[in-house]
């Protein structure tokens, strides 16, 4: 079971588990997300040994996709010893449909300053299982499984695991696992129902404070929106250890 096969150098073809949840006949972003976030690092990889890290994913979402294959083209926009600004662009028939841009930065052993006022959230065992698919169609929510705290309209505390690869029959990193899921968190803390007010978000930054552990990804989220059609998700993230970093997301409020 996965999302993506690559079926040529640069090109990968969805399976039916990449399935949107605004509209059946299109992609829902996620795992498109995640493919851009693995190119970036196979692109590194190629390029170089001494490990740079990714502390930072910024996602521009150009419009929906249908369920067909996308390419995804990597480049270097800031070549640096020990910093990197690295783009991914995937298209849809020669039309760019989402663009990533990535800082790459040296490691350091930071281990005596490291600490956070980040709050911690009750740990997966401690949430109950909820029903995503009850609430959101398609092929992708259907293959994730979701611990949920309701805290009212747009509040939720989550926990979200998949037994799907990102990419079939190759070898993917925990982080490009974890870009593959981040984009549900539109959808774990609705403020409105979705079948009477659409909220699609146009982006996502994520930030992260190390790289993230093995097991289910945390997201403690609050949904807002202004009065004048526009919106933001904002999600504190963790894994089992505890924080991991931020993401936000600009949503287009429509009823």
């Amino acid at each position: 079971m996965a999302y993506w096969q690559r079926t040529a150098p640069h090109t990968f073809t969805p399976t039916e588990h990449v399935g949107g949840a605004w509209d059946l006949a299109t992609q829902h972003i996620a795992p498109a997300l995640g493919v851009l976030a693995h190119e970036i690092e196979r692109d590194r990889d190629a390029r170089r040994s001494d490990g740079l890290v990714v502390s930072r994913l910024s996602y521009d979402i150009l419009g929906t996709v249908p369920i067909e294959a996308i390419d995804v083209e990597v480049e270097v926009l800031r070549p640096g010893r020990t910093i990197e600004l690295v783009q991914a662009t995937a298209r849809h028939g020669g039309r760019a449909v989402v663009v990533l841009r990535a800082w790459l930065v040296e490691p350091y052993d930071t281990t005596p300053l490291a600490g956070t006022d980040l709050p911690s959230i009750p740990g997966p065992d401690e949430l109950e299982p909820w029903d995503m698919a009850g609430l959101w169609p398609g092929g992708f929510i259907a293959s994730i499984e979701v611990r949920r705290k309701d805290l009212g309209p747009g509040r939720s505390m989550v926990w979200v695991r998949t037994d799907h690869a990102l990419v079939a029959d190759e070898p993917v990193s925990r982080l490009a696992a974890v870009a593959g899921l981040v984009d549900v968190t539109n959808g774990i803390a609705v403020r409105s129902d979705p079948t009477q007010v659409s909220f699609p978000n146009l982006d996502l930054t994520a930030h992260f404070l190390h790289a993230p552990a093995d097991g289910w990804l945390g997201l403690d989220t609050t949904q807002s929106y202004g009065p004048g059609g526009i919106g933001v998700t904002s999600s504190k993230m963790h894994d089992e250890n505890g924080p991991l970093g931020t993401i936000a997301q600009t949503l287009t409020v429509r009823p």
